[in-house]
């Protein structure tokens, strides 16, 4: 173990513009090597001098579409190859979605859909495979508490999240005993460029606040991080309210 109880090698941040992302790799990045995989890889020109600036040895970029599904253990697979063993892959891709559409358009909900459930499948089981073989290694995962009990305002983003918590939570008692550690995080309403324009939700966090949360998580082999943590308790409530209430609950 590196750090104060977290991995050796590379960090890989897979949907390397993730703010969240970014600023949980740059907490990590001294003296490592760390790689951005996302589309148009080639403009991660600011990115990449954040993460120099943060100590990190060497930053790579790498063409990464979330999308194509088939494309992702070759692309894995070299990333090992290139760079040796994954220290944390951190899995930040994903879109909100626009929900109204997704009621009217089959296609754009199936498309929400992929990119945050069936994409984000398709990475995880690639990297539990590698990350067995090599023995140890660290995976994060981000959920929400849109997933803990959907909601009629964002049923179609929030379906996913559902999914992927329930994935990961499977993942990670399959991967116990292994050497690897995944981290689950469930977050509230996280202030940036994903919800831009939207209000702020109550309890809401910033990029900041999320990193270092993740990164205490890390530290602690944690299985699972609510934040902000009041967000637990909370979701106790959640789960009990009556559904006609339920069914009125803005997004």
């Amino acid at each position: 173990m590196g750090m104060r109880g977290i991995a050796d090698g590379p960090v890989l941040v897979l949907g390397g513009r993730s703010e969240i992302g970014l600023e949980v790799a740059r907490r990590l990045a001294a003296g490592r090597v760390v790689i951005l995989a996302a589309r148009r890889s080639g403009s991660l020109t600011e990115e990449s001098a954040q993460l120099t600036a943060a100590g990190a040895i060497a930053v790579h970029t790498v063409e990464f579409d979330a999308d194509d599904t088939a494309s992702h253990p070759a692309l894995l697979e070299k990333i090992v190859a290139e760079h040796g063993r994954i220290g944390v892959a951190v899995v930040a891709f994903g879109v909100l979605g626009d929900q109204a559409l997704a009621e009217r358009d089959p296609a754009h909900a199936i498309a929400v859909a992929h990119i945050d459930y069936v994409a984000q499948i398709s990475v995880l089981t690639t990297l539990a495979n590698l990350l067995r073989i090599q023995g140890d290694g660290q995976i994060v995962v981000f959920s929400s508490i849109a997933g803990v009990r959907v909601r009629r305002a964002n049923y179609v983003y929030g379906s996913t999240k559902a999914g992927l918590d329930g994935f990961a939570g499977g993942l990670a008692d399959a991967l116990h005993g292994t050497g690897v550690h995944l981290l689950l995080v469930r977050c509230g309403f996280v202030i940036g460029r994903m919800t831009e324009g939207m209000d702020p939700a109550p309890f809401s966090s910033t990029p900041d606040q999320v990193a270092d949360a993740v990164v205490k998580g890390l530290r602690k082999h944690t299985r699972l991080v609510w934040f902000p943590r009041v967000l637990r308790p909370l979701s106790v409530v959640m789960r009990a309210l009556p559904q006609p209430i339920w069914r009125r609950m803005p997004r």
